[in-house]
């Protein structure tokens, strides 16, 4: 499980354009899956804060917080955008964000309102991948290397399949 910082420097290119996708419209915009109890899938529309040290979400006392806290596991899909059909997907693990100070800090970079319920977690990542499709997307494009599709798998994941690459271009 990569941090994010450890994925942008193992692929910077990729992790600029996943970030500038998830963030296009200002804070970041994404659906979150997560695992419920049952094993089934859950969805939700969330806010992903992604700086240079990490991929982070604010989530307030709700079902999803529960099915992270339960089972750390998630998938984020970008926001669809406007011009094209370009899309960002990561998957990985969650995990609360204990440490009093990151918490304040990202809390106070954040203006997030101290008196609700809400924890930090951090998402770590074992797969990105970021689809081009064309469009009027300019910043995406210059990035994205005008490939269809890019996937990164962590080198360290006991998920990635090792005869893969850890990166693909088709």
């Amino acid at each position: 499980m990569a941090t994010w910082s450890e994925f942008a420097a193992d692929e910077p290119r990729l992790a600029t354009a996943i970030r500038l996708l998830m963030q296009q419209y200002g804070p970041g915009l994404g659906y979150l899956a997560t695992v419920r109890a049952d094993g089934g899938p859950r969805i939700h529309p969330v806010s992903p804060v992604i700086t240079d040290h990490g991929l982070y979400c604010f989530i307030i006392d709700s079902p999803k917080r529960r099915d992270l806290e339960r089972d750390g596991r998630y998938a984020l899909h970008s926001f669809p955008p406007e011009e094209s059909d370009d899309e960002a997907y990561l998957a990985g693990r969650a995990h609360p964000v204990t440490d009093v100070d990151k918490v304040a800090q990202l809390a106070d970079d954040l203006r997030a309102v101290p008196n609700v319920d809400w924890r930090l977690f951090e998402f770590t990542v074992d797969v990105a991948m970021m689809a081009h499709r064309g469009g009027t997307t300019g910043q995406l494009t210059a990035v994205a290397e005008d490939a269809a599709v890019q996937v990164w798998l962590d080198p360290a994941s006991s998920s990635a399949h090792s005869s893969m690459p850890t990166a693909v271009a088709c």
